[in-house]
């Protein structure tokens, strides 16, 4: 029996070749899909960029591409308007600020004028600040020594004085002062009594006169707030007074004196209250 050859079979070394361009199929379709998901919509973006051309171009276009004219805006509501609301507050707080400064300036001079003849003497000053109008007045022309009754003549001055502020809405405080000397009585134990006392008789005679009272606070210091030097006697008797403070609503300016008839700066009231 004759001998059969076998033949072997030789090994195929191209069969990666198979997987490899599956792989390579796969990859393509891969970037296929990826390329249809990204790409931009031509006719959206023709509309976007039309759009933004329009806007900037003050033009717009049909939808062939062809340009057509547009006729300006007219100016919006805000434009229109004359001024912002905040704008519009702050001018009517500065008209009113001025128009109170005004007020405080001739009210300030009318004090003046009607107490020229205390002012002359040196006896009262009449003051235009930063809060409003001081009028200070020395305690000798309104109460006696140790006393916190209205001499008459003080009285009729102090009238005059109530019939310009019954005339205003300025709300007034009236504020009593002494010098340092003690005092001891039954009635006034220390100055704080008595420069309270002394307080409420001026009001009690503004109320008398026509000044509404709820515009109209009393208040004494007694020694603690001098305005001269307690250790001469020019300066205890600037220290012994009466201050009526009317006060402005908003800040007036720098204080500066009233221009009328004042005393010299720095001069002492002299008397004895």
């Amino acid at each position: 029996m004759a001998r059969r050859k076998h033949e072997e079979a030789a090994e195929n070394h191209d069969r990666w070749l198979v997987s490899y361009a599956d792989f390579i199929t796969l990859l393509f379709a891969f970037f296929v899909v990826m390329y249809a998901v990204s790409s931009v919509s031509e006719g959206k973006y023709r509309v976007l960029s039309d759009s933004l051309v329009a806007a900037f171009r003050n033009v717009t276009t049909n939808s062939r591409g062809i340009e057509m004219a547009v006729r300006p805006q007219p100016p919006a509501l805000a434009t229109m308007l004359p001024k912002p609301r905040r704008a519009a507050r702050e001018d009517k707080a500065e008209v009113q600020r001025r128009e109170v400064k005004e007020k405080m300036r001739s009210m300030a001079t009318e004090i003046a004028r009607i107490l020229q003849p205390l002012v002359k003497e040196g006896h009262v000053r009449v003051t235009e600040t930063a809060l409003g109008v001081t009028v200070e007045i020395n305690a000798s022309v309104l109460f006696a020594v140790g006393d916190a009754r209205l001499a008459p003549s003080a009285a009729n001055a102090l009238r005059s004085l109530a019939g310009v502020l019954s005339a205003t809405e300025f709300p007034v405080t009236v504020e009593g002062h002494t010098d340092d000397s003690p005092i001891s009585t039954p009635q006034f134990p220390s100055n704080w009594e008595l420069s309270v006392v002394r307080a409420s008789s001026v009001v009690r005679l503004f109320v008398e006169a026509g000044v509404p009272a709820r515009r109209l606070t009393a208040t004494g210091y007694g020694e603690q707030r001098p305005v001269g030097d307690n250790q001469t006697p020019e300066g205890r008797a600037r220290n012994r007074r009466v201050a009526i403070l009317i006060e402005a609503p908003t800040v007036t300016g720098i204080p500066s004196d009233v221009p009328l008839a004042n005393p010299v700066a720095g001069s002492p009231m002299p008397g004895r209250g």
